[in-house]
């Protein structure tokens, strides 16, 4: 009676160990149910530090005067790829996270070796040492009328050691080793100690249901697919990214081309209003036309307040997609220029590529391959089951006698063969899995048709608008040549308040042809990267390809054994340099020359003055990133409209696929 007592006080004190509220269950007897929310407030939490970045550039403080980081789009492209743990992509003025990251396929790569695993040896090994001693009654020798209770001492040592493999066919060979060493301590026994041991050699092989190579190894092959997914996957994602940074960085450009185009309205309407003053001043003109110019000029302000903001913006989204912080006290300055010659296409070869490289596409591929694998195992499940077994077994048995002599016998063997057959009556839930298995093969063949159906509308979008976006590029040349010369013209005659509304009317229109024709030059330098996003070919178009970076982990042998090395990572290699730096802006491509000082000029004078010093505090000059010096806009000046970059574009053709890049000359 102690010794339960014992057990029992043992038993509430581990349970009050292992619970805080085992006084509570103990009085109610049984879980108490949770009936309300266990939280905690935001500082209870790990401390994750957010990094300190200096206050963003706005409007009011827009920071001009920082020091500008020259960045050809081949170095954003580089940059924005040793940055990418998490792959990024540009949604209008921010950046969003696509959900991939460069561990993913890492990660579906240690699902092949789990389905691997069901094929690796199992071992198992049991050694219990036991000490029994239990009661039992026998007739006292002395006085049959009572009765003994004596005990039953006896130590045992059991040992089972087994080894299981099973096969690619599907069989399962078992070894298995059991040996029972019994000793009775005070006892006479015909053998004590003894020793039974037996060695036992299983063979199991399925012939219909589970039999077959094909069908055993058919997880791997699935998992080896699903990781082939998930690269392509993740591979689609960086396609995207990249796509999202080469327009992000043409929209910076086109920001600051749209804020150069401002600033010289606003420029040009003062000198109209300074003009304006000086002859009201001399009483040539009324004060109608001074009231005018000066509304036109603070209309003109606020256009530039708009294109400063806007330039803020797509500089601070490039810096998000770039894994930059908000504010770094320097500038993005972009040096690429753009691409200005039309792009000769071939629509059948732009079909094949996009077959044959786009990542969607072919993650449709691979689920397909991935149904014929289980359509496989459903047929194989909807088979009887009918086994053939085989078991051969070596029996021992030794011990000491009770004349002190040992023993031993050998030679009892026993075997069996045999088949072993079942299967549920009508197959039904088989046969059920088996039809699902073949209407999803039929679904997904649809929806690779109807990827590809997609996929070929999408391209015929991306040539359509390249036609009309350069299209649009060489009429907006036109329309700016023809603006400029109109401002000309506008500004040297003027003198009356109906003839200064016409030159306002100049003054926006070229303003707006500037903006015009650096938009859809941008828009069609876009599209090609779409274009090559669409055919599944803007990274290797760019030259960026994966490289695995792997780590050391120790195996299972610990430190006996040497590291092994398993992917940890995919992170892209940098870009092949297809975009070069220039030796200017990239918006000076667009002859950013101020029509002012043309119009300043002489007809007989050759080289064009340095432009005037700006004045402090003008909002229309207060821009820090580095104007083109005299030199360079000579030579800007002294380029017809008509004139291309042949060799500039003919270098970087070289280094792409010649079906998609091959520019016309004229």
């Amino acid at each position: 009676m102690s010794n339960r007592c014992v057990t029992i006080l043992l038993f509430f004190w581990l349970v009050g160990w292992a619970s805080p509220t085992s006084a509570q269950l103990l009085r109610q007897g049984i879980l108490p149910e949770q009936r309300s929310l266990s939280l905690r407030s935001p500082e209870q939490f790990a401390p994750a530090p957010i990094p300190r970045t200096p206050a963003p550039a706005t409007v009011t403080n827009p920071h001009w005067d920082a020091q500008p980081m020259s960045l050809s789009l081949s170095d954003v492209l580089q940059r924005s790829l040793e940055n990418m743990e998490v792959v990024r992509v540009l949604s209008g003025v921010n950046a969003t996270s696509t959900g991939r990251t460069i561990y993913d396929v890492a990660i579906n790569n240690t699902a092949i070796d789990a389905a691997r695993g069901t094929f690796d040896p199992n071992l198992s090994i049991n050694n219990n040492f036991l000490n029994g001693n239990s009661p039992g009654v026998i007739p006292n020798p002395g006085d049959p009328t009572q009765s003994l209770i004596v005990g039953n001492p006896n130590d045992r040592n059991n040992f089972n050691m087994g080894l299981s493999k099973r096969m690619l066919t599907g069989g399962v060979i078992d070894f298995g080793v059991v040996g029972a060493d019994t000793r009775l301590p005070g006892l006479i026994s015909p053998l004590n100690p003894q020793l039974q041991s037996n060695t036992a050699l299983q063979l199991s092989q399925p012939l219909l249901r589970g039999a077959g190579t094909e069908v055993n190894q058919a997880p791997i092959v699935i998992a080896m697919l699903d990781t082939e997914r998930s690269y392509f996957q993740f591979k689609d994602s960086v396609q995207t990214h990249i796509e999202s940074i080469i327009r992000g960085y043409w929209d910076l450009v086109l920001a600051r081309t749209e804020l150069w185009a401002r600033e010289q309205q606003v420029r040009q309407l003062e000198f109209a209003v300074k003009r304006a003053e000086d002859r009201v001043e001399v009483g040539e003109a009324r004060l109608g036309e001074l009231s005018q110019a000066r509304v036109a000029f603070e209309n003109f302000r606020a256009s530039l307040l708009t294109a400063e903001g806007n330039l803020l913006a797509q500089e601070s989204a490039l810096r998000n997609v770039l894994g930059l912080s908000p504010y770094d006290n320097d500038r993005l300055f972009p040096t690429s220029p753009l691409i200005d010659q039309k792009l000769e296409l071939d629509w059948n070869e732009l079909l094949t590529l996009a077959e044959r490289y786009r990542p969607d596409i072919i993650e449709l591929k691979l689920i397909l391959e991935a149904d014929q694998q289980r359509l496989l195992v459903r047929r194989n499940d909807a088979l009887p089951q009918l086994d053939a077994v085989a078991l051969y077994r070596w029996n021992g048995l030794e011990g000491t006698m009770p004349n002190g002599l040992d023993t031993r016998g050998t030679g009892f063997d026993d075997w069996s063969l045999g088949v072993n057959f079942s299967v549920p009556l009508g197959l039904r839930a088989a046969r059920a899995g088996l039809r699902q298995q073949e209407l999803l093969i039929q679904r997904d063949q649809a929806n690779l048709q109807q990827g590809l159906h997609q996929a070929a509308h999408n391209l015929a979008i991306r040539v359509r608008n390249l036609e009309l976006f350069y299209a649009q590029y060489e009429r907006f040349r036109a329309v700016r040549q023809a603006a400029t010369e109109n401002l000309e013209q506008q500004l040297e005659i003027g003198n009356e308040l109906e003839q200064f509304i016409v030159l306002l009317q100049a003054i926006s229109d070229w303003g707006n042809a500037v903006s015009s024709e650096a938009q859809a030059l941008v828009r069609y330098n876009a599209e090609l990267a779409a274009l090559e996003r669409e055919t599944g070919t803007i990274l290797e178009t760019h030259g960026i390809a994966f490289v695995e970076e792997r780590f050391g982990t120790l195996g299972p042998l610990g430190r006996l054994a040497a590291p092994v090395e398993y992917p940890a990572s995919l992170l892209p290699t940098p870009e092949n340099g297809r975009y070069p730096s220039g030796p200017e802006p990239s918006e000076q491509q667009f002859r950013l020359i101020d029509p002012l000082e043309a119009y300043r000029l002489r007809p007989e004078t050759e080289e064009l003055p340095a432009p005037p010093a700006p004045e402090v505090g003008n909002s229309a000059t207060r821009r820090s990133p580095p104007n083109v010096s005299n030199s360079q806009a000579q030579r800007v000046a002294a380029q017809p409209l008509e004139t291309t970059r042949g060799s500039r574009t003919e270098s970087r053709s070289n280094q792409v696929p010649p079906s998609l890049f091959r520019y016309s000359q004229r």
